[in-house]
């Protein structure tokens, strides 16, 4: 960073399904990898640690009430997923601290009972800055909850402001505008892949917000269900459950980065990837010259939104909601 540009990179790769002990693990090997390109914000994509949870579109009859194999995954996502103050996250940390990184990566979170997708910022000597999606989409309300507006923040870093949203909250418009409100320098736009129509969603994020954009996808094998389920038993409703999808790649990476006019300064294949960008970040100012959605392009007197940030919760303790 000079100043007038930032270095990011962007990590395609494979996670490790459903086992996310091991996961981490492979976190820090491609944390430590990007880090020596000199980058300073590294994006990983949509449930990077746990996997995307596939069979809920590749797999017949995972939507049926009582499926076992649906139950045992289910089971097995609760038992693995992080937690507030995850003392698994802690070799991350220390290697964040040391080589002071911010790291976004998504991931499956336990929230009392319940799964959230939560796309997390690791930050240096901080907690981290977390995500939870407002509306899982479609078929993914079978296994996530939905977040509310206390995780809807951004992190100021030295030379901006950086955010994120999780898939199709980029069609969510007040969503959009409550983070371009933010000011924005980078926008990490985090996707199971990216697919064409999903790159037209994070490119207009990009020219609509004026900031640039990191577009992560991620790559997955039906294979690699498979191998993650065997690093933590092998449960046999589980496995036979991902033995009905479609064998093959299933997921398609397609990440991209992108500039605050909507260019793509970088793109990836549907292979494992890493995009390293130098950003202007001087762009951003010469695009408000001619659009500010949160300002000069904006109309105040006839549009208004008001973002509820508190935390909800389903039941509330006495001294919780009549403090002393």
């Amino acid at each position: 960073m000079n100043g007038r540009s930032v270095k990011v990179a962007l990590v395609q790769e494979a996670p490790v399904p459903l086992a996310i002990d091991h996961g981490i693990v492979r976190l820090i090997d491609h944390v430590m990898s990007a880090a020596d390109s000199g980058a300073q914000l590294i994006a990983f994509g949509e449930t990077f640690l746990g996997g995307y949870p596939l069979w809920l579109d590749e797999a017949p009859g995972a939507a049926l009430w009582d499926h076992p194999g649906t139950q045992a995954l289910h089971a097995i996502l609760l038992d693995q997923a992080l937690r507030p103050d995850d003392p698994r996250l802690e070799p991350l940390q220390a290697l964040i601290d040391a080589r002071g990184l911010l790291v976004s990566v998504g991931a499956h979170e336990r929230v009392r009972s319940s799964l959230t997708n939560t796309q997390y910022l690791f930050r240096p000597h901080a907690a981290p800055l977390v995500h939870r999606k407002l509306v899982p989409t479609h078929g993914e309300r079978l296994i996530w909850a939905r977040g509310d507006g206390s995780t809807l923040a951004t992190h100021a870093a030295e030379w901006g402001n950086v955010g994120s949203l999780i898939c199709w909250e980029h069609w969510m418009p007040l969503a959009r505008a409550a983070m371009h409100h933010a000011g924005e320098t980078v926008h990490v736009a985090a996707w199971p892949s990216v697919r064409p129509m999903y790159r037209v969603a994070s490119q207009h994020y990009a020219f609509e917000g004026r900031c640039h954009v990191l577009a992560a996808g991620t790559i997955q094998h039906r294979d690699d269900l498979i191998e993650g389920l065997e690093r933590i038993g092998n449960d046999p409703d589980a496995r036979a459950l991902i033995l009905t999808m479609p064998d093959g790649q299933l997921q398609s990476g397609g990440s991209c980065i992108i500039a605050p006019d909507g260019t793509i300064l970088a793109e990836a294949g549907a292979h494992a990837a890493t995009l390293v960008a130098d950003l202007d970040l001087t762009a951003i100012g010469r695009g408000l010259a001619a659009l500010d959605t949160d300002g000069h392009y904006a109309r105040p007197d006839i549009f208004e939104l008001r973002v509820d940030r508190r935390a909800r919760f389903g039941v509330m303790d006495a001294e919780d909601a009549f403090p002393s």
